[in-house]
């Protein structure tokens, strides 16, 4: 297996990578349109020869070649994607990162984890996204692309979604004049408290707070919304922001932080992890990689709505401070919300690159006390990774641990290695499965100093 969500295979000497395959099976494939220049192809397996023992019949019937592209692995086995995903992240961090798994400790064993969805278990991989994004075509039907593709394939109900999710039958419903929908179900966690049925909205409506449908016209268009199949708010997304139909323009996300139940208020479709556990486990994870302790400063990088800066300022307590930054300024305003009880707590809104920097000056009258060290940074950035730049800075703060919070592994592998061009190494890492029957994989690392500069 291959990072991307195919397999590498041969034919006549050419590399070709083949979506719905799995190691070891000999397939027969469609190549996409190229060139006999190219350096590889790539193609779909639309016929299995010799399967794999790992094979499983899709529990989707719209997974599969020309088919919906929202899930790569249905055809694998659980077990089978979580030990392709291990050794996805490996092969990564080997061949892009130069690092020698012997020498981090459990690296070399690495096992993906899986999570609980509440009240499902995790017997299957499905029923776990809390967020679902779907495009509308002319007619006005929903769905989802096919793989590389804008082709729209209609998905009236989705293997993967929560039932909460499903419960609004949007892929169902026609959706006239729109470009596309969002579907937010909020309060599912292990610590998530469900709205009451029935609550009353500002409009004297009746809708819950925590499910949220969120409307994105098309382009000069005035969207309708057709009648639901269950309660739900409803927003339109206009160039100036959401505008509220009926309901709330947020949900509400509850997460239990250092024993402490914080609720997180979330704008629109604002970032938040989609599976109901991965917040918590997230949050646990950062803590037990960074260790942070009473009085130490701690900057939170890519903060979003404040999970992280939360657990962070819980441990350090008033005696210490944490920084966060946030360049998307919806989130931002809900970070100061949610993180306003919190004295130890500073929050920037702008780019990590531009802000971090102007923040390293001394302590003194013309502005807050400054940056230029601190003890704890913690990195989620978005799928391209962090960056030389951003790394050069945060590096030059000499935490004595960054803990990287990744979804792309080959991002995560290439910081890596500018990490250790700059002295800190791999010191740990965990895999978790956030993204069942997808190729997507978690990882949260933990970087430290090493040779001389090595921080006790």
């Amino acid at each position: 297996m291959a990072h991307g969500g195919h397999c590498v295979a041969r034919h006549e000497g050419r590399v070709v990578f083949v979506r719905h395959a799995l190691p070891g099976e000999r397939v027969l494939a469609r190549p996409e349109p190229g060139g006999e220049g190219d350096r590889f192809w790539r193609a779909d397996a639309v016929e299995v020869l010799e399967p794999s023992p790992d094979r499983v019949t899709p529990p989707c019937p719209l997974a599969g070649p020309g088919r919906c592209g929202g899930c790569d692995w249905q055809h694998a086995s659980l077990p089978a994607q979580r030990a392709n995903k291990a050794g996805i992240v490996l092969e990564q961090l080997q061949r892009l990162g130069g690092v020698d798994p012997a020498t981090v400790p459990g690296l070399a064993d690495l096992r993906t984890e899986p999570l609980a969805v509440p009240g499902r278990g995790d017997d299957d991989g499905l029923g776990w996204r809390t967020r679902m994004r779907y495009a509308v075509d002319a007619a006005g039907r929903p769905g989802l692309r096919g793989h590389r593709s804008h082709e729209l394939v209609e998905v009236p109900a989705c293997p993967i979604a929560h039932a909460e999710v499903e419960a609004v039958g949007a892929g169902t419903r026609r959706w006239s004049r729109t470009e596309a929908i969002e579907i937010v179900a909020a309060g599912v966690g292990p610590d998530g408290e469900r709205a009451p049925a029935g609550e009353r909205a500002p409009d004297g409506g009746s809708a819950p707070a925590q499910r949220l449908v969120v409307v994105e016209p098309s382009p000069g268009e005035r969207a309708s919304v057709p009648p639901l199949a269950a309660e739900a708010s409803v927003a339109l997304r206009a160039p100036d922001g959401l505008r509220r139909l009926r309901g709330r323009t947020w949900v509400e996300e509850h997460v239990e932080l250092a024993g402490v139940r914080r609720s997180f208020r979330v704008t629109g479709a604002g970032f938040w992890q989609v599976h109901p556990a991965a917040p918590r486990t997230l949050a646990d994870a950062v803590l037990a990689a960074a260790d942070p302790r009473p009085g130490e400063r701690a900057v939170d990088l890519y903060c979003g709505v404040g999970l992280f800066t939360a657990a962070l300022a819980l441990r350090v307590g008033e005696a210490g401070a944490v920084l966060g930054i946030e360049s998307d300024a919806r989130a931002a305003a809900d970070a100061r919300r949610n993180l306003h009880d919190l004295p130890q707590v500073t929050l920037e809104a702008g780019r990590v690159e531009r802000v971090l920097p102007g923040l390293q000056r001394p302590a003194g009258p013309g502005g807050p006390a400054g940056w230029a060290r601190a003890d704890v940074v913690v990195l989620d950035p978005p799928r391209a990774g962090a960056g030389r730049a951003v790394l050069d800075v945060v590096l030059g703060m000499r935490p004595r641990v960054v803990v990287y919070v990744a979804c792309d592994p080959a991002s995560l592998a290439r910081d890596v290695a500018t990490a250790a061009t700059r002295g800190y190494r791999l010191a740990g890492l965990r895999a978790l499965d956030l993204f069942p029957m997808t190729q997507h994989v978690e990882c949260v690392a933990a970087l430290v100093p090493s040779g001389p500069h090595e921080i006790s």
